[in-house]
């Protein structure tokens, strides 16, 4: 007789699953707040601590946020739907349109850095540049409904960049894209790659996120018409901000 995985997994992991499945079910909604410690404590038959550890899994996924003293509350955050395809499309920037504006109609704050610098081994392997051959680094810090949601730093050649709106804060209608169209290489075509790891400190810092939850990196190179690397975007998301959606024709 195959045995009840389910009761062999931890109590505290168990509680989480049924908080989970109630938030699914619609049972507990945005804002709702949850039974507390001593509730689940009580109602599972098992010690405080172990209900504190079922709500931290909770908090840790993104499906709650606790505040002292106001108890484990659903968050009322709205995942961001990003179109992975789609918003890469000539039609978005070379109307002058944002890319971000692709996935989302909500306003977001996004705070920008531009530096002159050294290219990371691994950017100048991209680029097709001289190890710490001069780069312009764009960094970004994407902020929606006052939740730090991505982090980003795209790298493109100075050579090419110099001198030119890319260099600016405000790169204008239709962004980096559009200004690389302007000079001549326009992303013609793109490869995005993908793959989760914890934060390290810093990361998790600039997210306002836990060390123990996921964060989705992603790394897109842009080409233009040539195949030449004109772009090497890294960027660092909080999982639990993100859909990734990819919809394209057989």
């Amino acid at each position: 007789m195959a045995s009840d995985t389910s009761e062999q997994r931890p109590k505290y992991q168990r509680i989480a699953d049924d908080l989970k499945a109630a938030i699914e079910s619609g049972e507990y909604g945005p804002g709702d707040r949850l039974p507390g410690e001593s509730a689940l404590a009580a109602q599972y038959e098992v010690a405080a601590l172990t209900a504190r550890q079922a709500l931290k899994i909770l908090r840790i996924e993104g499906l709650v946020e606790t505040k002292k003293g106001a108890g484990a509350r659903v968050i009322e955050f709205r995942p961001i739907r990003r179109h992975g395809i789609q918003r890469l499309a000539r039609e978005q920037w070379g109307a002058g349109k944002s890319i971000w504006s692709a996935d989302e109609e909500r306003p977001v704050t996004i705070d920008v850095r531009v530096d002159t610098v050294a290219a990371p081994a691994h950017i100048a392997r991209m680029l097709d540049l001289e190890e710490s051959e001069l780069v312009c680094a764009r960094s970004r810090r994407f902020v929606l409904a006052d939740r730090p949601v991505m982090l980003a730093t795209s790298y493109l050649p100075l050579g090419l960049v110099e001198g030119t709106a890319i260099m600016r804060v405000d790169t204008g209608e239709g962004g980096t894209y559009a200004r690389l169209a302007e000079l001549g290489h326009a992303p013609a075509h793109f490869r995005e790659e993908i793959r989760c790891r914890l934060p390290v400190a810093e990361e998790a810092e600039g997210l306002a996120m836990p060390l123990e939850r996921p964060v989705i990196k992603l790394c897109r190179t842009a080409f233009d018409v040539g195949l030449q690397a004109v772009e090497v975007n890294e960027m660092t998301m909080d999982s639990a901000a993100y859909v990734l959606e990819y919809a394209f024709d057989a």
